[in-house]
């Protein structure tokens, strides 16, 4: 426990390099897609987790909204996700009407937007990670601004209340919170996401 508080961020770039490791591992191994999704959480887990404490302990006065930092970066990544959602299904929905009277003598309507919606599920992940991956570029940059890029700043806007009565702990949070093991580990996470989404996509057609 000694070694992780005097070196969070090692610690933290230790497992994501064993995870790493693994995950390639799976791929050629061929590993089921529910094992990959698990490797995946559990790769960008401690820096994500950290961040979202010192985010969400973060004064509302950081921003200019009245919300707090995570909230305000997540509400909008959701806000992004169903609104391509919403605009994806109006476009096939649109589509579908537009065909279905060439087709109607055919009687085909019903698979004109069975077949939509099977692309709108295929894209709309693809959607959402590049959002996520987004997203994690937004929290990093704050995180870069709020504690600097130091393994365990000495000093940081980091409100002093977190973890206030554990600064072992608090140490480790703060640095596992670097804005460079969440950058790495989420535009990974990110990355494989969307590799795994295209085997599917590839699979599907």
């Amino acid at each position: 426990m000694q070694a992780i508080t005097r070196h969070p961020l090692v610690w933290g770039a230790v497992w994501a390099a064993l995870f790493v490791v693994v995950i390639v591992v799976a791929a050629f191994l061929d590993w089921p897609t529910w094992l990959w999704a698990l490797l995946v959480v559990l790769l960008v887990a401690p820096s994500l987790v950290a961040t979202i404490a010192v985010l969400r302990a973060t004064p509302r006065d950081h921003l200019e909204h009245r919300s707090s930092v995570f909230g305000h970066f997540f509400s909008r990544y959701l806000t992004l996700v169903f609104a391509f959602f919403a605009w994806s299904g109006s476009v096939v929905l649109g589509a579908a009407i537009s065909t279905s009277i060439q087709l109607a003598a055919e009687g085909k309507e019903d698979e004109i937007t069975g077949i939509g919606f099977e692309v709108l599920s295929a894209i709309t992940p693809l959607a959402a990670t590049v959002l996520w991956a987004a997203l994690i570029v937004r929290c990093s940059w704050f995180l870069a601004r709020l504690r600097g890029w130091g393994e365990a700043p000495a000093s940081s806007e980091v409100p002093a209340s977190l973890l206030a009565n554990a600064p072992g702990l608090r140490r480790i949070t703060i640095g596992l919170a670097h804005p460079g093991l969440l950058l790495a580990t989420g535009l990974a996470s990110a990355l494989l996401a969307m590799l795994a989404a295209e085997v599917e996509v590839s699979f599907f057609t």
